[in-house]
This record gives structure tokens, C-alpha cells and sequence, in this order.
């Protein structure tokens, strides 16, 4: 009789993968921003304020991303609701910001995330439908 989890979807890995490395572009875009500060090429306040927020949801994004490739279910939520969030972002930087070369591409990122997370099998390991050999 086997009991083991079954193994993480792939696509489930690959979201993870890709969220991971949005966490990294965050706290990569964290960085640059300090380094402006330091720089006195941007007010301390304003790129500071950012720089802390970048930081912190890079930071988480790794962790949820580092958590769905270890197959972590829990994981997947955060995941999500992080992609709506950034959907919005990147509509403000198609839209109001005129920044499309910058929002599109991180657009068709986020589309490309939510898809691998509500796919057939990401929703069958999601929901634990699998049945254990008798």
C-alpha cells in the first residue's frame, strides 16, 4: 500500500520558478533604487518607501515561489493573489504610467503564472483527488 504524496505537477514547478524569479527582480529593483539614493539622484524618502516594499514582497515571492517547487500546496494561494496584485501594477504601467514596454511583458509573466496554477493538474494536486493504490 503506497500513502507517498504524489509528485508536484510540472507545471506547478515551473510557476514556481517563475514567481521565485519575480521575487528576485524585486529585490534586484530594490537595490537599484537604494543605489539612486545613494547616488542623490532620487529623493531619500520617496525611493526609500519603495525600496522596503520592493523588497519585502521580493522576499516573500521567493519563498512562495521556493515553496510551490518543493510541492508545498499552501504555497499556491499566495501565489495567486500575488499575480492579481501585479496584474495591477501592470496595468498601471501600460496605462497611466505609458510604460508598455515595461507592463506588457511582466503582464504576459503574470498571465503565464495563473495559468500554470489553475491548469488541470495543478487543480487535481491543489485539490488532492488522486487516490492511494489499494
Amino acid at each position: 500500500m503506497s500513502t507517498a504524496e504524489p509528485v508536484t505537477p510540472r507545471p506547478v514547478r515551473a510557476a514556481g520558478m517563475l514567481v521565485g524569479l519575480q521575487g528576485v527582480v524585486g529585490v534586484a529593483l530594490a537595490a537599484w533604487l537604494l543605489a539612486t539614493v545613494v547616488r542623490g539622484s532620487t529623493p531619500p524618502v520617496l525611493a526609500g518607501a519603495t525600496a522596503a516594499w520592493l523588497a519585502g514582497f521580493g522576499g516573500i515571492l521567493i519563498v512562495v515561489g521556493a515553496k510551490l517547487v518543493r510541492g508545498r500546496r499552501a504555497a499556491r494561494t499566495p501565489a495567486l493573489v500575488a499575480q492579481l496584485l501585479l496584474l495591477g501594477v501592470c496595468w498601471y504601467a501600460v496605462g497611466p504610467s505609458s510604460q508598455p514596454a515595461y507592463g506588457i511583458p511582466a503582464a504576459t509573466l503574470c498571465l503565464l503564472v495563473l495559468v500554470l496554477l489553475v491548469c488541470p493538474p495543478a487543480l487535481r494536486w491543489a485539490a488532492r483527488t488522486h487516490r492511494p493504490a489499494r
